[in-house]
């Protein structure tokens, strides 16, 4: 210890030199570490500018397959239910549209019997819940109701229907029965292609004499059988001639 110190006192003057050459070496590294920074920080802004200036992938749509559409599971319901609802429709019309089966069925169109008012109230629901078309988007509930609409639809126009086979003419009195058996003897005339046009023409008149105030006959009902009878019904058709 006394040696380093002794060695310390005749050369005190070697520190200066050292540490102007220690000093030296920091610069060195310290300007080195700024230069490498700012390297760095000029790569970064590199690649910043780099990922900025390139535009994002774009995906090849052209070459990929277009997804399948499929059809929307609630339009195979919707036809079978238009179906099923176009059905009973078909079948009331088959009544309603023939003269000589109300004739034979005069229930089957009077709302005035429990059992058709029940089918007429079913027909008016089940054609408001009616979608307009099969493709049409429903709810679920929406669905729902509109099956349980046509079900309801079938099965009163069915019972309407056993109860009008089974009644016939049974509601009405003694006088409206005759009534009605002259009508139908009338109608079968009336088309009969055998007749003559004045007899069928005549015969149709009668006919609708026969039906007043017994059967409510529609509109659709008379035009069918105007075209059966297939004579001019106009108000001067019935007008005698100078003759």
């Amino acid at each position: 210890m006394d040696e380093f110190w002794a060695f310390a006192q005749h050369y005190w003057w070697a520190a200066f030199p050292l540490m102007a050459i220690a000093g030296g070496f920091a610069r060195r590294w310290e300007l080195g570490a700024r230069s490498r920074h700012k390297r760095r920080l000029e790569i970064l802004q590199a690649k910043a500018a780099l990922k900025a200036a390139t535009p994002p992938k774009q995906v090849a749509h052209a070459t990929e397959p277009k997804p399948i559409t499929k059809p929307s599971p609630i339009q195979p319901q919707l036809e079978k239910l238009f179906s099923e609802h176009d059905a009973v429709t078909a079948r009331w019309l088959d009544y309603e549209l023939d003269v000589a089966k109300l004739i034979a069925y005069p229930t089957i169109s009077d709302g005035r019997q429990p059992l058709t008012a029940a089918f007429l109230r079913a027909k008016k629901t089940a054609d408001r819940l009616r979608p307009a078309s099969p493709k049409a988007q429903l709810t679920d509930q929406e669905l729902a109701a509109y099956a349980g609409a046509v079900t309801d639809y079938e099965v009163a126009f069915d019972v309407a229907e056993r109860e009008a086979r089974r009644l016939k003419d049974s509601d009405f009195t003694d006088t409206e029965r005759k009534r009605l058996q002259t009508a139908q003897r009338l109608l079968a005339v009336a088309v009969d292609s055998a007749a003559t046009p004045a007899e069928r023409q005549v015969a149709y008149k009668r006919v609708r004499e026969e039906l007043d105030g017994l059967i409510v006959v529609s509109d659709e009902a008379i035009v069918v059988l105007e075209e059966k009878v297939a004579l001019p019904l106009d108000a001067g058709a019935s007008r005698p001639t100078a003759d």
